[in-house]
C-alpha cells in the first residue's frame, strides 16, 4: 500500500515558538513511524515572525501566501516579538493568514486531561469536555472603522462589527456537522448578545435556528455571552459544543484553557475546511523563555494531534492525545508552567515521543 504525502509548512515564529514546534515535530515523526500509520508529513520551515520583520521589514508576503496555499497544513509555534509594536505581527502575520486563507473557523477544544490542576472546585476531566467554534475572518477583526479628529478632546473612535450571510452560516453549518460528529451530547448552544447587539445578533440567531432546521438530531439553546461565562465557571459539564462570534469566541476560549489547566495545554486550529488549515499552541511566544529549555510543550504537541486528526489520519491523532493524557495522568510532569514541569523541553517531547513509538 502506497503511504499517504503531506506537506506540512512549519512557522516557528518567535520567542520560545520554535522550541515547542520542533517537539511537536518531534512526537509527529514518532506518529508517522509507529504501528498501522501509513502516510509520511514532509515537513518546511518557513522564516516568518518578528525576527524576518525586523530585519527586512516584511510581516507576511505575497509570495508567502502563495507558497502556503500549497500546503496541506501549517503548524504554527507563536507570534510576538518584544522588539516589534504590539499589533504589527499580530495584524500583518496571524490575522492576515487567517482572512487570505479563509480560515473561517476557529476550533478550541476545551478538556481537562487527568493530572493536570483545574482552578475549578470539584471538577475532574468527565466535567470538562467541550468545543468552541469561533467566526475566524468576520466580526469587530475585520478592521473596520476610523478615528477622526484624534487627539483632540472632540476625538471619534469607530470600530464595526462586519457580519454577512455567508460568513455566519457556514460557521453555523460547521458547527452542526461538527456536534454531529462529535457525538457525545449532540447538543450545541449559540452564545451571543441579542439583548443589546440586536442587528448583527438578530442576523446570528434566525440563521442558527433555519439551519437547525436541517439538523433535527442536534439538540440547540441559545445563551448570552455573559451567561455563557458564568456557566463555564460554575457547570462545564454542561456544554458540548458552544459557538460564537469572532470577539466573543476569542475572550471565551481564553477562559477554557484557564479552566482546563492553562495555556500550557490548550491547542486550537484555524480551519478552512475547503483549503489549508492552521494549527498552534494558544499560549504566547514566551521571550523570557527563550532557549532555556524550559518552556512546555505540550500544547504544540496537542496541536500536532488535531492537525493530524483534520487530515484523516485519526488513529495517529488519538495516538498522540492518548501520549499526553498518560503523561499526565501518570504525574510525569510536575506543572505545566515554565521552569517547574520537573523536566526540559525536550525531554517532555522525548518522552511523549516514546509514548507514541510504543503504541501509546
Amino acid at each position: 500500500m502506497s503511504k499517504k504525502i503531506y506537506d506540512i509548512a512549519v512557522i516557528g515564529g518567535d520567542g520560545t515558538g520554535p522550541e515547542v514546534t520542533d517537539e511537536a515535530v518531534k512526537v509527529l515523526k514518532a506518529a508517522m513511524a509507529a504501528g498501522s500509520h501509513i502516510f509520511n508529513l514532509n515537513f518546511k520551515y518557513l522564516d516568518i515572525g518578528g525576527d524576518r520583520y525586523l530585519r527586512t521589514g516584511e510581516t507576511l508576503t505575497i509570495e508567502d501566501l502563495s507558497a502556503l496555499r500549497c500546503y496541506d497544513a501549517i503548524l504554527l509555534g507563536a507570534i510576538g516579538h518584544p522588539d516589534v509594536k504590539p499589533g504589527i505581527l499580530e495584524k500583518g502575520i496571524l490575522l492576515r493568514l487567517r482572512f487570505e486563507l479563509d480560515q473561517y473557523i476557529n476550533l478550541r477544544p476545551v478538556k481537562l486531561y487527568p493530572g493536570v490542576d483545574c482552578p475549578l472546585k470539584n471538577k475532574d476531566p468527565e466535567d470538562i469536555d467541550f468545543v468552541v467554534i469561533r467566526e475566524n475572518t468576520e466580526g469587530l477583526y475585520t478592521g473596520a472603522g476610523g478615528v477622526l479628529k484624534k487627539g483632540t478632546p472632540d476625538e471619534i473612535a469607530t470600530q464595526e462589527s462586519i457580519n454577512t450571510f455567508k460568513g455566519v452560516e457556514r460557521c453555523l453549518r460547521y458547527a452542526f456537522e461538527y456536534t454531529r460528529q462529535r457525538d457525545l451530547e449532540k447538543k450545541l448552544t449559540l452564545s451571543g448578545k441579542t439583548n443589546v447587539l440586536t442587528y448583527a445578533w438578530d442576523l446570528w440567531e434566525r440563521t442558527f435556528y433555519r439551519v437547525a432546521e436541517e439538523y433535527q438530531d442536534i439538540k440547540t439553546e441559545y445563551m448570552h455571552v455573559d451567561a455563557t461565562c458564568m456557566w463555564m465557571v460554575k457547570n462545564p459539564e454542561n456544554f458540548d459544543v458552544i459557538v460564537t462570534d469572532n470577539m466573543f469566541g476569542d475572550i471565551i476560549t481564553d477562559l477554557g484553557a484557564m479552566i482546563q489547566g492553562g495555556m500550557g495545554i490548550a491547542a486550537g486550529g484555524n480551519i478552512n475546511p475547503e483549503g489549508v488549515s492552521m494549527f498552534e499552541p494558544i499560549g504566547g511566544s514566551s521571550p523570557k523563555y527563550t532557549g532555556k529549555n524550559v518552556i512546555n510543550p505540550l500544547a504544540a504537541i496537542c496541536a500536532g494531534s488535531m492537525m493530524l486528526k483534520h487530515l484523516g489520519e485519526e488513529e495517529a491523532g488519538d495516538a498522540i492525545e492518548r501520549a499526553v493524557i498518560s503523561m499526565t495522568g501518570q504525574g510525569n510532569i510536575k506543572s505545566l508552567s515554565a521552569g517547574q514541569m520537573g523536566m526540559t523541553t525536550r525531554e517532555v517531547g522525548d518522552m511523549a515521543a516514546d509514548f507514541v513509538a510504543a503504541g501509546g
